[in-house]
């Protein structure tokens, strides 16, 4: 079942939904991080990462970035692969700060 989850996200990523597809694969990604199966969960957090950046409302990203951001943490503080990719995780921080610019932007 969690194989066909992670092929709709696929599928609404290429559909041009990014954000339904980052929230399946960040669904995906605690499933596998709650299993304490470190590898699926780094690969659906990449794969979430990746139709995160195509999201075009700065609002929206915002507030899955800020999901994104809370499960990659908790990874990235064991170990796995998240763990040795801490530049990957520090250029998802970084887009969070231009989003939050881009979100100030907006309102004023």
């Amino acid at each position: 079942m969690l194989r066909v989850r992670e092929l709709a996200a696929y599928i609404a990523y290429l559909g041009g939904e990014p954000d339904q597809a980052a929230e399946i694969s960040l669904d995906l990604a605690g499933i596998h991080h709650r299993a304490g199966d470190a590898e699926a969960a780094y690969g659906n957090v990449q794969s979430a990462a990746t139709a995160w950046k195509a999201v075009r409302d700065p609002l929206r990203g915002l507030a899955l970035g800020r999901e994104l951001l809370t499960l990659w943490t908790d990874l990235a503080a064991g170990e796995g692969p998240a763990a040795e990719e801490p530049d990957k995780l520090e250029s998802a921080r970084a887009r969070m700060l231009r989003l939050a610019e881009r979100a100030r932007n907006i309102d004023a």
